[in-house]
């Protein structure tokens, strides 16, 4: 059974996207060359003090840091450490919070300094992705027609949709019923009814869409070592259509 969110969830829930939002936009401008992935996280736990929520993935299942900076070749789950940004990389942010006990999440991939041609359309094609998988989010559509949005948008463009990581349901709990994956036929799973928040997460590589774990038990790079991207929102779905809880 999808949760269905009562009202005063909801309203919770608008407020936790857009203190999110706020910090992605942040985290966003703080991305340049030279920088490590540490100073990133450091800089995310400072916001989110500022704002006076916690850090949803901070302990989650053991992970270490309050968000995941995930570059070039890591398709997401990247754990913030030493390595320095270069000009021409690509990082994927991603991060959560916890709001007056409701949870949201979000992610962005951006570009560092100039970047080439190839990349930028990787970044573009994921971000559409998204957008067309949340423009699904229709009372009465099927779960279903979420993922092959995305997954027709990636294949049409000559990229590959990650299989191994899907989006989900939140709400009090990080991670809630349904799985959301990024690829699929259309029309199959429940019916989509209003109160229903979904975190859409596609994760697009260049090359091919299988990942490995590295020995840290975190760390999903591609197999091939080419670069991936990774957008996310947090979208509760109303009578008029889907709200995007965390817009940047």
């Amino acid at each position: 059974m999808i949760p269905i969110k009562n009202a005063s969830d909801l309203e919770l829930m608008r407020q936790a996207g857009a203190i999110l939002a706020r910090i992605m936009v942040k985290l966003q401008e703080y991305v340049k060359p030279g920088i490590t992935t540490a100073q990133i996280n450091e800089y995310a736990e400072e916001l989110m003090r500022t704002e006076r929520v916690l850090a949803a993935f901070k302990g989650y299942r053991g992970y270490p840091a309050s968000i995941c900076t995930s570059v070039n070749e890591v398709v997401v789950h990247g754990i913030p450490g030493e390595r320095k940004l270069l000009e021409g990389d690509l990082i994927s942010l991603d991060a959560g919070i916890i709001h007056q006990g409701v949870f949201s999440d979000a992610a962005v991939t951006v570009g560092v300094g100039k970047i080439s041609a190839k990349i930028k359309k990787l970044i573009d094609i994921t971000r559409q992705a998204l957008n067309e998988g949340i423009r699904q989010m229709q009372v009465d559509n099927r779960l279903t027609d979420i993922a092959a949005a995305v997954q027709s948008c990636v294949e049409r463009n000559g990229f590959s949709v990650v299989r191994q990581f899907v989006g989900h349901g939140i709400g009090r709990a990080m991670h809630e019923e349904p799985e959301i994956p990024n690829f699929g036929k259309p029309h199959r799973g429940p019916l989509l009814k209003p109160g229903m928040v979904f975190a859409i997460e596609p994760m697009v590589n260049l090359g091919t869409w299988e990942c490995e774990i590295l020995e840290d038990g975190w760390t999903a790079v591609t197999l091939d070592r080419q670069h991936s991207a990774h957008f996310e929102h947090t979208v509760a779905l109303t009578d008029s259509g889907p709200q995007l809880l965390t817009a940047y």
